[in-house]
């Protein structure tokens, strides 16, 4: 935990407290899984919530008698969120930050600062934010909060093609349609480098947006942001998505990291790739029943002109070799996630809080692509069964397992980068408490 990051989160929750003790403020409610809520007599606004999740780890590769299980113990997250509304509900902001140190994707990266933004309602049906905040042109799974997941861990193909959290311009509309149809467009416009960037920012802007379509209306207490099916819906419903994301000038693997990977021309000027990523998915919820369905595909424009690479010491090299051919395109190619996936997974949730959930996770890259990495990809099969008790109905505790088959093809290493040629069994669980 970095402790400037805690003085901060203390900091602003001081000066919050100190500004509602003026407005007389009281508890309007409280309930274990959805924080407490404050309301000054002038109609303000305050909601404070939070989660913890203590999580273990086991990977063992089968068949290899030489390989040892590798177990870790660690807190998953520890989030805090602080948000609030004026009176009229034409402003509201969020606070959000992780005091874990675990980036989301267990990628190493500490992300500590989550959300950070202010929304202006622009009219009862278009809202505009601006910050930092999770994009709109992620995979389906992206839109669910951390402590709602269907299983421990999100699925491959966010980890692979996701960028999670951006800086920038986010707009949302919620259109009702004859017949009770809903329509919800969004629209993106950020730096493109991921979180927060406390150097300058690289290459141009990224552009994006999505689109759904909710054919039966709209799902009960905000169940579209919710992977099981907690309020086991009386009548289908459904959701449907398309996005689309331009970077321009991407200097990391996805758009994760400002800086990260980065290309010179002849005059020493930074020269970057573009990043498109393309995707459609589907939410369905009916009874306890629920299923979820991804697909993503990206792609990248490489610019003529590159004719320096930068390596991780900051000296520069004209050398772009793949496999003992000079090959700038391909070699810039290689260094980023292209290709394709698709990720399935359903679940039925019992009355009694128990929750069988399956899934399946395809990850095709293309020839040139990072995702041929023999250390952290080369798997393109993954397929997960988990087993959950939810003690609270509004994800306010619950206990979760789940176990997932890797299937080796071929050309995989360890974490010491030797090959191995068995398949993967990694076993997780996880538990949430909510307040």
């Amino acid at each position: 935990m970095k402790p400037s990051l805690l003085l901060l989160f203390v900091t602003i929750l001081l000066s919050q407290t100190q500004i509602w003790a003026q407005e007389n403020p009281k508890i309007d409610s409280y309930t274990l899984g959805t924080g407490i809520r404050f309301t000054a007599p002038n109609g303000n606004q305050l909601r404070l919530t939070g989660y913890l999740q203590p999580f273990a780890e086991t990977k063992t590769l089968l068949g290899d008698e030489n390989e040892d299980a590798a177990t870790r113990f660690r807190m998953r997250r520890l989030r805090m969120r602080l948000e609030g509304n004026s009176a009229n509900d034409r402003f509201s902001y969020r606070f959000q930050a992780d005091l874990s140190g675990t980036g989301e994707e267990l990628d190493g990266n500490s992300n500590y600062l989550l959300d950070a933004f202010v929304t202006y309602s622009i009219t009862s049906r278009i809202k505009a934010s601006f910050g930092q905040r999770a994009t709109f042109t992620d995979n389906r799974e992206l839109f669910m909060n951390s402590n709602s997941l269907q299983l421990v861990e999100r699925s491959r193909l966010t980890s692979a093609f996701a960028t999670i959290r951006e800086f920038g311009l986010f707009l949302e509309g919620n259109f009702r349609m004859g017949g009770g149809h809903y329509l919800k467009p969004y629209f993106v416009l950020t730096n493109g480098d991921g979180p927060n960037v406390f150097t300058r920012d690289r290459g141009g802007v990224k552009i994006g947006g999505r689109i759904d379509y909710l054919p039966f209306g709209l799902f009960t207490n905000l169940g579209q942001f919710n992977q099981a099916d907690i309020m086991r819906e009386l009548t289908p419903k459904l959701v449907i998505g398309a996005n689309f994301s331009h970077n321009q000038g991407m200097s990391s693997r996805r758009g994760r990291e400002s800086g990260a990977i980065l290309y010179l021309d002849n005059n020493n000027q930074e020269l970057l790739p573009d990043y498109r990523k393309f995707g459609i998915d589907f939410l369905f919820k009916f009874r306890g029943f629920s299923m979820l369905g991804e697909f993503v595909k990206s792609g990248a424009t490489i610019p003529e002109g590159i004719t320096q690479r930068v390596r991780n010491d900051g000296s520069t090299t004209t050398s772009f070799d793949v496999n003992g051919v000079e090959d700038m395109p391909n070699y810039v190619r290689g260094r980023m996630m292209l290709g394709e996936a698709y990720n399935i997974q359903l679940g039925y949730l019992f009355k009694n809080g128990i929750s069988i959930d399956g899934r399946y996770t395809y990850l095709n890259a293309d020839q040139h692509s990072f995702l041929n990495n023999g250390t952290f990809y080369n798997r393109p099969n993954y397929y997960t069964l988990g087993l959950s008790k939810y003690l609270r109905r509004n994800y306010g505790a619950k206990i979760q397992g789940d176990v997932t088959y890797v299937r080796n093809n071929g050309g995989i290493n360890n974490n010491a980068g030797l090959p191995v040629t068995g398949n993967e069994l990694i076993s997780r669980m996880i538990v949430t408490f909510s307040f």
